[in-house]
């Protein structure tokens, strides 16, 4: 490969080793909905033939592929390519737009979640989402934050509130740095800490996988370190499906990538061969700066 383009590829890092994919085991009130257990060796979410259209323009088209579980699946191409759409399709987002439509299937853990006695606000438990600009809810405190997803669900016992609420800041590692004033209102956290408390608030109720659009776009360098590094630790409970600009940040944390291209999936493979040695053209051009 020429010189010029092996200096612009991103680092790698090492390749994981194989692990279970089954979904994690979930311990709940039985209130919660809960997971649906798996066999062995299904992937967490297979997506067949995905269309997806706003009114008469097509954004997505025909877009087929596995997501591991227990793994961190990212999303690169540039703007417009339909990346986004792809995300909110994974859990049902998108049908609260009224022009949108669908073809095709997305099955989660072997279940069709468009089926017709599928309930969307179960899919959207299962499948959580951590948007681009972090979204506290300003009126709530931190830990109203936390718990309003098992709010919802008819978890009221204070002690079962507050254990969760403190495991789940343990894993997005905020808790030492908020558990004295839990109190306080969110908004009053930094940028950075906003967005890992609207991470506790996707796991708190124990999702199957996380979707994350852009997490650290905002975020300023350390931030953005801390979400990659949780994101890191988070793989190893829950499946990943991240989209970025960022070439660097999916070399790093990734260990599947998927480029998109005019709604279009053109390859999908394990990210160290995406930036090594990517079988289609576009994605070495992608990859290396050429275009984008």
């Amino acid at each position: 490969m020429p010189a010029d383009k092996e200096a612009n590829r991103p680092a790698i890092r090492p390749e994981p080793e194989a692990a279970s994919i089954q979904p994690a085991a979930v311990s709940a009130p039985a209130s919660v909905p809960a997971v649906v257990a798996a066999a062995p060796g299904v992937p967490a979410l297979t997506i067949k033939g995905l269309s997806v259209y706003f009114g008469s323009h097509q954004v997505l088209k025909k877009v087929s592929l596995d997501i591991k579980a227990r793994a961190v699946t990212a999303i690169i191409g540039p703007s417009g390519c339909g990346k986004s759409t792809f995300l909110r399709a994974l859990n049902r987002m998108h049908e609260l737009i009224p022009e949108a439509r669908m073809e095709g299937d997305i099955h989660l853990f072997g279940q069709n979640i468009y089926g017709r006695d599928v309930e969307p606000v179960i899919v959207r438990r299962r499948v959580g989402m951590v948007f681009q600009k972090s979204n506290p809810f300003p009126t709530m405190s931190i830990a109203e934050n936390v718990t309003v997803g098992l709010r919802l669900n008819g978890v009221r016992a204070r002690s079962v509130l507050a254990e969760r609420t403190e495991s789940a800041l343990r894993m997005v590692a905020l808790w030492d740095e908020v558990k004295d004033r839990l109190n306080a209102p969110a908004v009053s956290l930094s940028g950075g800490q906003q967005q890992r408390l609207c991470i506790a608030r996707a796991i708190v109720v124990q999702p199957e996988v996380i979707l994350m659009d852009e997490p650290a776009s905002a975020l300023d360098p350390l931030a953005t370190s801390k979400i990659e590094e949780l994101i890191a630790n988070l793989k190893n409970e829950f499946t990943i499906v991240i989209v970025t600009h960022n070439m660097q940040q999916a070399a790093r944390i990734s260990d599947y990538t998927a480029f998109f291209y005019l709604g279009e999936l053109v390859e999908f493979d394990r990210t160290v061969k995406i930036f090594t040695s990517p079988s289609q053209k576009q994605t070495e051009d992608y990859v290396t700066g050429r275009f984008g």
